[in-house]
């Protein structure tokens, strides 16, 4: 079950929380992981943690915001390779702020790496895919794209988008046998959680972390490890009937 042997797999942002925890259960399902991340320093911790436990893994420093790097890495990846049979565009920052309070630049930055960032990597993936007759993708969106979140205009924008460009992607290439899903989590704890309390509540630390742990019915945060493992089975040949769907993985947030 679950078998990625032979399986080359690509994991953006891969050098922490949720993309680590991604990149780690595909090597231990024998797949080859691509670790994309802006980060140079995390995007080898990562395969070196991997390789040092028997996986195969294999960084390089990756902006999806820039087009013309994006298709420069994908295409060296297929020439070292010769195919990419999944893509996980897990890349993507958090932005607070309503609509009054986000800043026309902040808008920018959060659209370049939530948004076109999909858009970069998925073209530069597709032809492949498509010339050779199958392959997986899975966005990485958020319940911010089936609900409202309060204070998270820009953020939700960006989730949006890639719930509607999940559901685009897989109706276009499904004759390709080209499959695109997404998940919708609620919130995981990762570093990035806690840089991002740190950094925008600052002295509220611990109360704020006790109130995003209580907003999930069941009283704590996710873990990555928890969304890997229902990407892992997304993307496998068992989830052959699923695409152009999204799974919230919510701890009971939207069973209301």
């Amino acid at each position: 079950m679950l078998d990625m042997t032979h399986k080359t797999v690509v994991v953006t942002g891969g050098g922490s929380g949720i993309g680590e925890a991604i990149s780690t259960r595909f090597a231990e399902q024998g797949a080859l992981v691509y670790i994309l991340d802006v980060s140079q320093e995390a995007a080898i911790a990562v395969p070196n943690s991997i390789t040092a436990n028997g996986g195969q893994a294999k960084s390089m420093t990756c902006d999806v915001s820039n087009a013309a790097q994006t298709q420069g890495v994908i295409d060296t990846i297929v020439d070292e390779t010769g195919r990419i049979d999944i893509l996980i565009n897990n890349a993507g920052i958090a932005s607070v702020g309503t609509v009054e309070s986000t800043p026309e630049e902040e808008l920018d930055r959060i659209y370049a790496v939530n948004v076109k960032g999909i858009y970069t990597c998925t073209k530069a993936c597709i032809p492949y895919m498509v010339k050779q007759e199958g392959g997986v993708i899975l966005n990485l969106a958020s319940i911010a794209s089936l609900i409202g979140i309060e204070d998270r205009f820009a953020y939700s924008m960006s989730k949006g988008a890639v719930l509607a460009m999940t559901k685009s992607i897989a109706i276009d290439y499904v004759k390709q046998h080209i499959r695109c899903n997404c998940v919708c989590p609620a919130r995981i704890h990762t570093p990035f959680v806690d840089g991002f309390i740190s950094k925008n509540y600052p002295g509220e630390e611990e109360a704020m972390f006790a109130k995003l742990s209580e907003y999930q019915p069941v009283g704590r945060m996710g873990t990555p490890t928890e969304v890997a493992n229902l990407i892992v089975y997304l993307c496998s040949d068992e989830a052959s009937f699923i695409t152009g769907q999204a799974y919230p993985i919510d701890g009971g947030v939207l069973m209301g």
